[in-house]
């Protein structure tokens, strides 16, 4: 017969334990098993003020975030809400029932403040990877690198022109950020040429159309992974340009041999590492066979003469394609070829000449 009707009635007294409602073959009780914190207090310890109300525990804030890249919840809002929620989320952030979920402002604050200055992201980073290699999963003779596209949060629509930006407009948060990484390596520094357009929103990013698609605004991830069992061993957020994730992956090499005297003797990459400057770096200096195809953009595969077809000529000073037709500055007559004219022959200078001083 049908039962009663399921009313819900308030007990005076509950027994509860979460450990129980977790399921034993959950996600987050894996990753659990290799969570250790324990030296992230140590680490914050000098960023902290000795006086002033207590702040919220920064490894419940680090177990937050886990859950979030776990299951892929960007919105820190939206983390807090599913933690407050969530069984097995309370569980793995050490949170009982009664226990408040911090508000989402304070990631913000952390990420922006303690956490950027500390270095904390890396730090953790370089714990878990020690761990790896103590585990012995980093075999270390082979590496392999590549660069991945983040989208930025940016409207591809919403952008202002390069050359019509100034230091004026540094009025908001992204805007100072931008101007502080003109200079960096991983970005502004990073190639001579000026972005077309710009971010108000993310001023950092770049506008790019890697993927064949639109252009959007991105950044770059690049990693450099043990090919043993491709583990991690470095990561570096740069501008989504070749010169930049160049740059990264040297520094990158530098580094993970500096901090875990990792050196390989191999290195796997694609054709945008293919550089002959880069392909020297390792052979020369770092003693590492790049397995990397040769960048070489001479031939053409669009129907067009490849710069290896054209032929120079010493006695006229000029070049000759594979028609035979010699190659002009200006195939007809106007009014600015005829003024460029005027200027060399005042000169008494040819366009072959000054090549050939500069080379000198």
């Amino acid at each position: 017969m049908m039962g009663p009707r399921q009313v819900a009635q308030g007990a005076l007294f509950y027994e509860f334990s979460i450990e129980d409602h977790v399921p034993t073959d959950h996600l987050l009780r894996a990753i659990d098993r290799f969570v250790d914190l324990v030296d992230m207090r140590r680490h914050l310890a000098p960023f902290y003020s000795s006086t002033g109300r207590p702040s919220v525990d920064p490894e419940l804030m680090i177990r937050m975030l886990i859950v979030g890249y776990a299951f892929g919840i960007r919105s820190e809002r939206r983390l807090c809400e599913e933690v407050h929620l969530n069984l097995a989320y309370r569980w793995f952030c050490r949170l009982d029932l009664a226990d408040p979920v911090p508000d989402h402002s304070t990631f913000s604050k952390n990420r922006h403040g303690r956490f950027r200055d500390s270095n904390l992201f890396r730090h953790l980073f370089e714990q878990v990877l020690a761990r790896c290699i103590a585990e012995g999963l980093v075999g270390g003779e082979s590496f392999g690198a590549d660069a991945s596209l983040i989208k930025a949060d940016a409207s591809r629509y919403t952008k202002v022109d390069f050359s019509e930006w100034s230091a004026a407009d540094a009025a908001n948060r992204a805007t100072q950020e931008y101007l502080d990484t003109l200079d960096d390596a991983a970005f502004g520094a990073a190639t001579p040429v000026k972005p077309k357009a710009i971010s108000p929103a993310d001023p950092a990013a770049r506008l790019t159309g890697a993927n064949g698609d639109r252009p959007f605004f991105a950044y770059s991830t690049n990693y450099l992974v043990d090919l043993d069992h491709a583990i991690i061993v470095d990561v570096e957020a740069t501008a989504p340009i070749r010169q930049a994730e160049v740059g990264a992956v040297r520094d990158m090499l530098v580094r993970t041999q500096d901090r875990f005297d990792l050196h390989p003797w191999l290195l796997a990459a694609d054709t945008a590492y293919g550089a002959a400057e880069m392909l020297g770096w390792l052979v020369k200096e770092q003693g590492i066979e790049p397995h990397i195809p040769v960048f070489d953009k001479s031939e053409r595969k669009d129907g067009e003469f490849p710069a290896t077809g054209f032929t120079y000529d010493p006695d006229t000073d000029a070049y000759k394609c594979p028609g035979e037709k010699e190659l002009k500055p200006y195939w007809r007559t106007s009014q600015r070829g005829a003024r460029r004219s005027a200027r060399m022959a005042s000169r008494n200078t040819t366009p072959g000449n000054r090549i050939a001083r500069r080379v000198r």
